[in-house]
């Protein structure tokens, strides 16, 4: 892609507005516009990170065997109020009425709705286990919305709900979920905690938050330094093999790490002095165990082999996508800029033209998008004739991993500079072998 064919409208001053790190740097990189109070247009660089969000998310959804479908935004008010949650969820909710004087409102969560299509459409053990999940905008009412993306009132969040047909089996949906989770997290580049926590107006007594460590973050957290160097890394995993699952879940959460709402002094005194650490999170994430809390009320139930009908059991599950993004930026930037992980970012790499107008610098550069595009990578070629050290600024603005820096005088040697953002390192080689080494780095990403 080149840019000067591209829509991106970056600004050289921190905006007043902006009170933490990720809303300033993607209010100036150009990937949100505040359209109302926590409501924002997702331009062009932002979206293309939201999208690479999402495809991890169903990515690792559907490999532990998770069924993606799609609900509705507006919800019917009856079906609230079949579960009990419609007058308790508090002022959040958005309320309204269509035409027909109906009462509706704008989802924040889909418990109930899934439920009713569970129901109208299982009856019987053999259809169990079954998980289904959707990508979907949200809409919480929040009185104080704030730092940008972090803390909007509408929100693009994967929510998942599983239906078992008894706790023993929904527990294993849970550790799966908190499996596939940590898998997720890691492909982003980000180390998300699980952490013990508490369930809100979802209810349910199984619950653990996932948080990314960030000065920013509205949680304060206790946590055991060595559950920071936890990694699932390679390794393959059965989600079928309930063992091997608990296994994990045990691994990562058998180490001491709870939100201020658990938090146990007394436990977190048992950990060693040097390995105890207490800081602030941010909430990227979150998994429920709540047993038959909808299942009864709303008559989701199901025929045991026995011949017996019994509410089944449920869970749910939640990934902030939108809140993502700016959870990667304050735990992955610098003072000039975004630093992307190379699992999220919008484009591979970023192509800088020293002497845009110079025949051999442009024939070059084109040559480089287009062998990068052949190897099945994405590039953004600053192709603006503007001078070297706006072309720079720009490019560590908007934070690609990878720079590769086109200039007349390493082209008379034959050679090109490959720049990596976060460690500021360069090396000079081919055009040829940039392109190789760029694309070893993404291979299997």
């Amino acid at each position: 892609m080149r840019l000067t064919r591209y829509f991106l409208p970056v600004l050289k001053e921190n905006p007043a507005e902006a009170q933490i790190v990720s809303h300033r740097f993607m209010l100036r990189a150009g990937m949100i516009k505040q359209q109302a109070a926590g409501i924002y247009s997702w331009l062009p660089l932002g979206y293309r990170v939201l999208r690479r969000i999402e495809e991890i998310v169903h990515e690792e959804q559907q490999r532990a065997g998770h069924i993606p479908l799609l609900m509705p935004t507006l919800q019917p008010a009856d079906l609230w109020r079949e579960s009990g949650r419609y007058d308790d969820y508090g002022q959040e909710m958005l309320r309204i009425r269509d035409r027909h004087e109906r009462d509706m409102l704008y989802g924040p969560t889909n418990e109930e709705m899934i439920t009713d299509i569970f129901r109208s459409h299982v009856s019987s053990y053999r259809d169990l286990p079954l998980t289904l999940y959707h990508i979907q905008w949200k809409f919480r009412d929040e009185i104080r919305p704030r730092f940008g993306v972090m803390r909007g009132r509408e929100f693009y969040m994967k929510d998942g709900y599983n239906f078992d047909i008894d706790k023993e089996a929904a527990l294993h949906a849970y550790n799966r979920h908190m499996v596939s989770y940590l898998r997720t997290y890691e492909r982003m580049g980000l180390t998300a905690i699980p952490m013990r926590a508490d369930s809100g107006p979802i209810g349910g007594d199984d619950t653990h938050e996932f948080l990314v460590l960030a000065a920013t973050g509205e949680s304060e957290v206790f946590y055991d330094d060595a559950v920071t160097g936890l990694r699932l890394g390679d390794r393959r995993i059965d989600y079928d093999d309930r063992d091997q699952v608990a296994a994990v879940c045990r691994e990562f959460t058998s180490l001491y790490a709870r939100t201020d709402e658990t938090h146990d002094e007394a436990a977190f005194a048992a950990v060693p002095e040097d390995r105890r650490k207490v800081g602030r999170g941010i909430e990227v994430g979150q998994i429920f165990y709540f047993g038959t809390k909808y299942s009864e009320p709303m008559g989701a139930t199901v025929v045991t082999a026995e011949g017996n009908r019994v509410p089944v059991h449920m869970g749910s599950h939640g990934i902030g996508v939108s809140r993502l993004l700016g959870a990667i930026i304050e735990a992955s930037h610098d003072d000039r800029g975004i630093i992307w992980p190379e699992g999220v970012t919008p484009f591979q790499a970023g192509i800088v033209n020293l002497r845009q107008g110079d025949g051999a610098c442009d024939v070059a550069c084109d040559a480089m998008l287009a062998a990068l595009e052949a190897k099945g990578l994405t590039a953004l070629y600053d192709d603006r004739d503007e001078r070297a050290g706006a072309k720079f600024a720009t490019m560590d603005l908007i934070g690609l991993p990878w720079r590769v820096t086109v200039g007349p005088r390493g082209l008379a040697n034959g050679k090109v500079e490959l720049t990596s953002r976060r460690s500021g390192e360069s090396e000079e080689m081919t055009p040829e072998a940039a392109v190789d080494r760029l694309a070893q780095i993404y291979a299997g990403r």
